[in-house]
């Protein structure tokens, strides 16, 4: 087909209806993989020499509202046109400028390729499937549309007939070649995680992998210089962690991670804190850890001796424990190491040097007028007497180790423990403090 390259793509609908009676509505063409607006020219779309090849896809007369009347007065108008336009420039008068703004080209026709299936869709079965949103007919092997990337609808099937010419077995060559690199990329990505995995799990603390500002103490730090929690994947500075670990009252240490909505729960694993403390802060660690173990277990004791550390957990049929530190023998019924005698001779002799304890009396006045002064109270779980050491309203109980609230003289936190603000003193909860005398400090 003869054109030229400032025809605009009106023109060229133009012309296709006069030489082969398509209606302009039923044509749409696409050039360069690209819808062509009636505006645009050949030119724009890249057709400049002879070869170049643009499609044209006709609708239906119906989908475009072209009835068969309109059809032919339009194209009667049409063949009427230049015989208007000749008798208009036969007539007297200055001649009309028509002068082209495009730059003028050689009075020479461009050959197009177009492709006899296309243009006549009713004269050949489409092959391959028309895509839904820009009816575009796409080959059959085409997983998404050429034009629009859809995907190929799902029930369709390849005709078992069908053979793909050399374009399309280069295209599936190409995109299996694709997928290949594809996978072994994969491949290599899940190797390298893996590696880094087991580089990671062979250090025992995590630096950092960039500049960080540190939750607890606000300063920032350079890359390398903080460590990365495995738990929870929270970041603080070597201090504040060493900090926790030495001043919680848990044995498993909890991230120091709070915010107003949330209150990390993870815990420091225990190769964490080992090489973050020196050797005797880990030993302190321990033996710490081990009291809070013993004060937790119900059915634990600990050896009579003086500063002996030699504790059990016992059971219902055991009535002595032998402790393994001091080798002394600890009568479980009595609580107490009486050697030479048997518990009921121990218990006579305890009740007559009670009355006779003027110590013990006074002690237990002491923690009388304490209670009534306000400077010590009851524990809300185990009913202990407990004191505050220091000005702040935050307390725990030596004994079985729940957080107390001093001002208001309950538990801290609610039944999960620690964070758990559904109950307790609701203290900081939506930034209101707990109390009128509240310090704000818990």
């Amino acid at each position: 087909m003869n054109v030229f390259p400032y025809m605009t793509i009106a023109t060229l609908k133009t012309k296709v209806y006069k030489d082969y009676s398509f209606h302009p509505k039923l044509q749409q063409w696409i050039i360069g993989q690209r819808l062509a607006k009636d505006s645009e020219t050949l030119f724009f779309h890249g057709i400049r020499k002879d070869g170049d090849t643009a499609f044209v896809y006709l609708l239906s007369a119906k989908q475009v509202n072209v009835t068969r009347r309109q059809y032919e007065q339009d194209l009667q108008q049409m063949l009427l046109l230049p015989q208007a336009t000749e008798t208009a420039n036969d007539t007297d008068g200055p001649e009309p400028n028509n002068e082209d703004p495009l730059p003028k080209l050689e009075p020479r026709g461009i050959q197009v390729e177009l492709n006899e299936a296309n243009i006549l869709p009713a004269l050949s079965p489409k092959i391959g499937w028309e895509c839904s949103d820009c009816t575009y007919i796409n080959k059959p092997t085409r997983p998404g549309c050429e034009m629009c990337s859809t995907a190929r609808p799902d029930d369709y099937q390849i005709p078992d007939m069908y053979k793909p010419d050399h374009r399309e077995i280069q295209r599936m060559k190409d995109e299996e070649e694709a997928d290949k690199q594809y996978q072994q990329s994969m491949v290599l990505e899940r190797q390298q995680n893996y590696q880094l995995l087991l580089e990671t799990d062979d250090q025992n603390l995590i630096s950092t992998e960039e500049d960080f500002e540190c939750p607890v103490c606000l300063i920032t730090l350079e890359r390398g210089e903080g460590v990365t929690l495995r738990e929870c994947l929270h970041a603080f500075c070597k201090d504040c962690l060493k900090g926790t670990i030495l001043n919680s009252a848990e044995a498993d240490v909890t991230c120091p991670y709070m915010d107003e909505n949330y209150s990390c729960r993870s815990k420091i694993l225990e190769r964490e804190i080992k090489h973050l403390l020196t050797e005797k802060e880990y030993r302190s660690y321990l033996d710490k850890s081990l009291a809070i173990a013993e004060n937790r277990s119900e059915n634990s004791y600990h050896c009579k001796v003086p500063d002996c550390k030699g504790w059990c957990i016992y059971e219902d049929d055991v009535n002595e424990f032998h402790c393994p530190l001091c080798e002394k023998k600890n009568c479980l019924l009595c609580k107490a190491i009486h050697e030479g005698m048997d518990c009921k001779q121990y218990q006579d002799d305890l009740k007559i040097r009670a009355e006779n304890n003027q110590a013990a009396k006074q002690t237990a006045e002491m923690l009388t007028a304490l209670l009534h002064s306000g400077e010590a109270m009851h524990c809300p779980k185990c009913k202990i007497v407990v004191q505050k050491k220091d000005g702040c309203d935050w307390i725990c109980c030596t004994m079985c180790r729940t957080e107390i609230c001093w001002v208001t003289k309950g538990p801290r936190w609610g039944a999960k423990g620690r964070g758990d603000t559904s109950g307790g003193c609701h203290c900081r909860v939506n930034g209101v403090p707990c109390h009128a005398k509240c310090q704000n400090c818990h």
